[in-house]
C-alpha cells in the first residue's frame, strides 16, 4: 500500500473534522501531499467517515490522475491539487461547510481580525474570494474554484501577496472555507480554529456591527509570538 503513513494521517484530519463537529454526513473533505513523491492522497468520495480505513484513501498524483485506490476520489480533488500546485508551502488541504465560516462565505464576507483568538492563527482578515462567473461554474467549476483563492493571494490586499501560510484558509464566494497547513494533522487544526474566530466574529458583529479590527501592534504581537524566528509561545 503507497504512502501508509500519509494515509494514516490523512484518515485521522478527516475523522478530527466529525469529531469536532464541522461536517454533517459525507461533506467534506481532507488531503495530504507527499512533495518528494510528487503524490496526493485524499479522502473518496461520498463515504461515511465512520466506515473509512487508511486502505480507502485514494493516492493521485499532483495533477490529479489515480495511482492507487478502488474508490472515486473526493469532488474537490481538483481544488486540492491545484493548492499543492501553487502554494508549494503546505503539505495538506481541508475543506469544510461548518456553520459560521459558511455563512460568512455565503455572506461574501471576510473574516475580520477582531481579537487576539484570530491573531494567534490568522495574520489579519481571512479572505473571500470574487464570486465565481457562469462561465466558471459551468466550466471546470472545482478548477476554477482553486484558481479563484491562488488569484486573491496573488493580489492579496492593495497589491501586496498573502503568505499562504500566515493567512491558512480562504473563504469561497457563495461556497464554504478551504483550510491548509503544514501537514494534515496541522490543517485540521487550523480548521477548527478557524470556525472558532469565525462564530466569535459572527457573535461580536451582532453586538457591535462596526466593531474595528483589532491594531497592528496587537496582530504582530500575538501572530509572532506563535510564529517565525522569534516566536515565544509553547516549549522548546
Amino acid at each position: 500500500m503507497l504512502l501508509k503513513e500519509l494515509r494514516e494521517e490523512v484518515l485521522e484530519a478527516n475523522l478530527e473534522l466529525v469529531r469536532r463537529g464541522l461536517v454533517l454526513y459525507t461533506f467534506g473533505n481532507a488531503s495530504g501531499v507527499d512533495r518528494e513523491q510528487g503524490l496526493v492522497v485524499i479522502k473518496p468520495s461520498g463515504v461515511d467517515y465512520g466506515k473509512l480505513k487508511p486502505e480507502h484513501m485514494v493516492v493521485t498524483t499532483m495533477d490529479g490522475e489515480i495511482v492507487e485506490g478502488n474508490l472515486r476520489p473526493s469532488s474537490d480533488l481538483d481544488t486540492h491539487t491545484l493548492l499543492y500546485r501553487e502554494f508549494p508551502s503546505i503539505g495538506a488541504v481541508v475543506h469544510t461547510h461548518s456553520d459560521y465560516a459558511t455563512s460568512f462565505a455565503q455572506a461574501g464576507l471576510p473574516i475580520p481580525a477582531l481579537g487576539t483568538t484570530h491573531a494567534d492563527y490568522f495574520y489579519g482578515p481571512v479572505p473571500v474570494t470574487a464570486a465565481l462567473s457562469d462561465e466558471a461554474v459551468q466550466g471546470r467549476y472545482v478548477h476554477e474554484t482553486g484558481l479563484a483563492i491562488v488569484e486573491y493571494f496573488r493580489q492579496g490586499e492593495d497589491g501586496q501577496p498573502i503568505d499562504p501560510l500566515a493567512v491558512p484558509a480562504c473563504l469561497v464566494a457563495g461556497h464554504a472555507p478551504f483550510v491548509w497547513g503544514r501537514n494534515a494533522h496541522d490543517a485540521a487544526h487550523n480548521a477548527v480554529v478557524l470556525e472558532a474566530v469565525a462564530k466569535m466574529a459572527y457573535q461580536t458583529l451582532t453586538l457591535r456591527a462596526n466593531c474595528e479590527s483589532v491594531s497592528k501592534a496587537l496582530l504582530d504581537r500575538h501572530y509572532f509570538r506563535k510564529h517565525g524566528a522569534s516566536a515565544t509561545y509553547g516549549q522548546c
